[in-house]
């Protein structure tokens, strides 16, 4: 199992959007077709990854009782988009494990047992074809492609209803501060146009309008 983030980089996360961190950070981003499944919740925490083939989820069910309190269980399922890997079983499993999410490049299913646990899950939408236990192999904890992002058993990861954001370790403190102290700066915007002033003119925005006519 790789190291754990630490529980205080988790908490600066957990202070940050991943739309903040867009505003200049271009990588690490997941498909966007990966999307909260439940609204309301930002989490973070350290990637345990599993590879796991179309119809089988055996390698998964493994996992499961190898996870620790803050880790984000990130299923790789080779491209299949018709067997859903997680469900109800699944989320009490890893919410029982202590686990802070699950982010799931696939579908997944029964969703009002999912939101009756309030376990937070990214996935692709929803399929009503499940996996089996077919012992058809897979690989955990190695680097996998989640929505066209690489994730590295150890990665920190950052969900919110916006998407899901992959950091390496080393860079996900300072990303975490940089976002936190942009997200302060929004808010003396927003407040200085509750007030009257004109968001182009904070931006810069009317200025280069202006230069140019």
């Amino acid at each position: 199992m790789p190291p754990r983030i630490s529980g205080e980089v988790v908490a600066l996360l957990e202070q940050a959007e991943t739309a903040t961190i867009g505003h200049w950070r271009h990588w690490g981003f997941v498909d966007r077709g990966v999307h909260a499944l439940l609204r309301g919740r930002r989490v973070a925490g350290t990637a345990v990854t599993v590879q796991i083939p179309g119809p089988d989820s055996t390698l998964l069910h493994h996992a499961l009782g190898l996870l620790r309190p803050g880790d984000v269980l990130v299923v790789d399922r080779l491209g299949d988009v018709r067997h859903a890997c997680w469900g109800g079983g699944v989320t009490v499993a890893a919410k029982a494990a202590g686990a802070r999410a699950g982010v799931v490049d696939g579908p997944c299913t029964d969703l009002e047992e999912v939101e009756a646990s309030e376990f937070p899950l990214w996935g692709r939408g929803l399929a009503p074809i499940t996996t089996r236990i077919y012992d058809l192999g897979g690989r955990m904890n190695v680097p996998v492609s989640i929505g066209g992002a690489v994730v590295m058993p150890g990665d920190a990861v950052l969900c919110d209803e916006s998407g899901v954001l992959i950091l390496p370790p080393a860079e996900a403190e300072a990303e975490a501060r940089a976002a936190i102290a942009r997200q302060e700066r929004g808010l003396a915007t927003q407040a200085r146009c509750a007030a009257g002033e004109k968001l182009g003119a904070i931006s810069g925005a009317t200025a280069k309008v202006e230069a140019g006519l």
